[in-house]
This record gives C-alpha cells, sequence and structure tokens, in this order.
C-alpha cells in the first residue's frame, strides 16, 4: 500500500492552490458579502478542465482519477467553500448522474459540454416535502405519446438559477414506491422550467441554490436517463460518489481553519508571547491538525475504492461522516482561537464556521450516514439476513 500521490495528482494539487491563492482567496470575502456568483472565475476553472477532472476525455473531460478531483476540491475549499460546492455539485451530481446512466447519445450531447465547462449542471433530486425520504418526491412524469411531461418543484439546488442543463427525478409509477422513480435530463430553456430567486443562507453565499418549478414540461423520450424504474437505483450510486466530494470540500474548510489559526496564534500576543505559545492554544491546533489528517485519508481511501472499481459505499459515508463533523469542531476552536476577531466578517474563520454546517447535510444528513453505517456492520457481521 503507497501513501504516495501520483506525479499527475501532485501537479492537480499544486497547479489548483496557485490558482486558489492567486484568483480565489483576493476576493472571497467581499463575494460572499454580496452573495454573488462567481462567473469569471468558473469560466476560469472550465479553461482549466477542471469542471470535468474525471469524466472521460472522449466526452470532453480531463481524464484524471476521482483522487484528483478531491485534491482539487480541497485546494478550493481551503478558499471559498461555496466554489468548491459549485465545482463538486456539477462534477459529481448533475454531470456525475448522466455519466453514470446515459447512453452514448446522451453523454455526447450532455455530458460533453458539461464537462468542459461550457454548461453548468443541475441535480433536481430533494423537494419541499421529501428531504432524506426522497421516496416521499410528489415530481411526477407522465407520458404523453412520445414525450414525457413532468410537474413538479425541487428546492436547494445547487446551480438552481444559473444551471443549463438539469438531472430531474420523478415518479414514473407512484404506485411503486422507489422503483416508480426514474430520472430525466431537462434543458433550463424549455416552457415550462422556472428557476426561483436564489435562497437567503446562513453560508455558502457565492453558491447559488434556489427552486426549480417544473409546469408541465415536455420533453422527448430519448431524455429518460438510464432505464425506467431504476431512478433511485443509479441516485444511490451517484449520493455515494458525491459523499466523497463532501468529504474533501469538509477537509479544504477544515484545513483553511487550521491554517488561519496557526496563523494568527503566531501574530497574536497576550501577557508578552504569541498565543501560539501558550498550551491550552497549542492542544487545539493539534488537535485540528490530527483530525484533518484522519479525514483525508478516509477520503482519499474512499476515492481510490471507486477508481479501483470496488465497493465504496461504506467508505464513502464514513469519510463524509467523520470529514464533515470534524470540519464543524475544526472552525467552532478557530473561531474561539481568534477570539472576538473569528467573531467579524473581518477574518476567514467566522465564513468558514458558517459555511461549514451544509457538510453535515448536503448529500446525507450526519444521521443518515449513521443509518447506511449501521446497515453495512450489519451485513458484515451477518446480522442481517
Amino acid at each position: 500500500m503507497s501513501f504516495e500521490l501520483s506525479e499527475d495528482q501532485k501537479m492537480i494539487r499544486d497547479s489548483v492552490r496557485d490558482f486558489a491563492e492567486r484568483h480565489v482567496a483576493p476576493d472571497v470575502i467581499e463575494r460572499d458579502n454580496k452573495k454573488e456568483f462567481p462567473h469569471d472565475i468558473v469560466k476560469m476553472l472550465a479553461d482549466q478542465g477542471l469542471l470535468g477532472i474525471y469524466h472521460p476525455e472522449k466526452y470532453g473531460g480531463a481524464g484524471f482519477d476521482t483522487l484528483s478531483f478531491c485534491l482539487a476540491i480541497e485546494e478550493l475549499a481551503r478558499w471559498d467553500a461555496s466554489l468548491a460546492l459549485t465545482v463538486a455539485s456539477h462534477t459529481s451530481l448533475g454531470s456525475g448522474h448522466i455519466a453514470l446512466a446515459g447512453n452514448d447519445q446522451q453523454k455526447k450531447k450532455y455530458l460533453t459540454p458539461l464537462a468542459k465547462g461550457e454548461k453548468l449542471g443541475a441535480w433536481c433530486l430533494t423537494e419541499p416535502g421529501s428531504g432524506s425520504d426522497s421516496s416521499g418526491m410528489k415530481t411526477t412524469a407522465s407520458k404523453d405519446g412520445e414525450n414525457w411531461i413532468i410537474n413538479g418543484s425541487k428546492i436547494f439546488i445547487t446551480q438552481g438559477s444559473v444551471g443549463d442543463i438539469y438531472v430531474v427525478l420523478a415518479k414514473t409509477d407512484p404506485t411503486l414506491g422507489t422503483k416508480g422513480i426514474s430520472a430525466f435530463i431537462v434543458e433550463k430553456e424549455r416552457d415550462g422550467v422556472k428557476p426561483g430567486e436564489p435562497m437567503h443562507k446562513m453560508g455558502m453565499n457565492s453558491s447559488d441554490t434556489t427552486e426549480v418549478v417544473f409546469d408541465n414540461v415536455e420533453i422527448p423520450a430519448e431524455n429518460l436517463l438510464g432505464e425506467l424504474g431504476k431512478g433511485f437505483v443509479d441516485t444511490m450510486k451517484v449520493l455515494d460518489g458525491g459523499r466523497i466530494g463532501i468529504g474533501a470540500l469538509s477537509v479544504g474548510i477544515a484545513r483553511g481553519a487550521l491554517e488561519e489559526s496557526m496563523k494568527y496564534a503566531k501574530e497574536r500576543k497576550q501577557f508578552g508571547s504569541p498565543i501560539g505559545d501558550f498550551q491550552a492554544i497549542e492542544h487545539k491546533l493539534v488537535n485540528m491538525a490530527v483530525e484533518i489528517d484522519a479525514a483525508r485519508l478516509l477520503v482519499q481511501r474512499a476515492a481510490w475504492l471507486k477508481d479501483s472499481g470496488k465497493p465504496y459505499t461504506k467508505e464513502a459515508s464514513m469519510a463524509k461522516l467523520f470529514a464533515s463533523e470534524m470540519a464543524e469542531r475544526a472552525t467552532l476552536e478557530a473561531v474561539q482561537i481568534h477570539g472576538g476577531y473569528g467573531y467579524t466578517k473581518e477574518y476567514h474563520v467566522e465564513r468558514f464556521m458558517r459555511d461549514v454546517k451544509l457538510m453535515t447535510i448536503g448529500e446525507g444528513t450526519s444521521e443518515i450516514q449513521r443509518l447506511i453505517l449501521a446497515r453495512e456492520l450489519k451485513k458484515e457481521m451477518g446480522y442481517m439476513d
């Protein structure tokens, strides 16, 4: 077993780190305050191939692996979690579902512009009345001749108003429960697609999050994504991959909290000494560093399993659960180390603390992760027949 990154992986890490320091960090506080979606930076990332980093070159991607994707997401999240969320959700959810379940024609038509970053993707699963219980969705897709008619509304959709191509989950047979859910590709310009206004959130302010209403939206039969009635099965697979990205994003936020705290602890003096020389602060910093390293290893193990074609449901949930809750602890400690300054928008750690909360909610809450892990552990121990 080797923990050494390949030369390509090191190149991705170092180039994204340099990009983030030069183009992302300088105006991140201003973007957060103004709640501005960074179209210009997203375009720059697309030009560098980072919006299709692990999708095949055949379909416009860069052809790297999931671990490279995690390294890139960590580097972006260290400075701007909103931007990292945009890249992660576009790549692993919107584009990812098409890459997973799409046929060759769909991949050429839709995945290619998404992977090139010419268009942005959005994944429409959550509804006002169904979050963790996605089987309770009310959105329907009814056959009308050779076409499908979609009706319903989705909420908390990342890239909801700036996205160009949606993957929409809908019930095609409400009598079959999860076996009656199918996925569809829907272009934003179709009649009846109505994105809402950006939502007012605690954090992730420069990430676009809206409601999207589908009012008698007519799409052709060939826009059915995957097999009829297999949308829920594919959704669970998409979420497994998405959880790896959330884990990497959490590591990036936590690393930002640690690095900003190390810098502050060296500069801030009390009682004649830098506060970083006080044992209480040292212990906080050490605990943060150890947990960040542990979380990164969990994330990279899950990524390696995915790249190796091995089962990774349990490992993805472990990585997401531990990394997200670790990052919450890290940002809380970072604000404490900064004292009163940490409570102001002048310092990055205040934003980190607001942004990180989504990590324990998105792609399945911590409670859902524990349900998944309990089920997987019981299988391994022969507890379940």
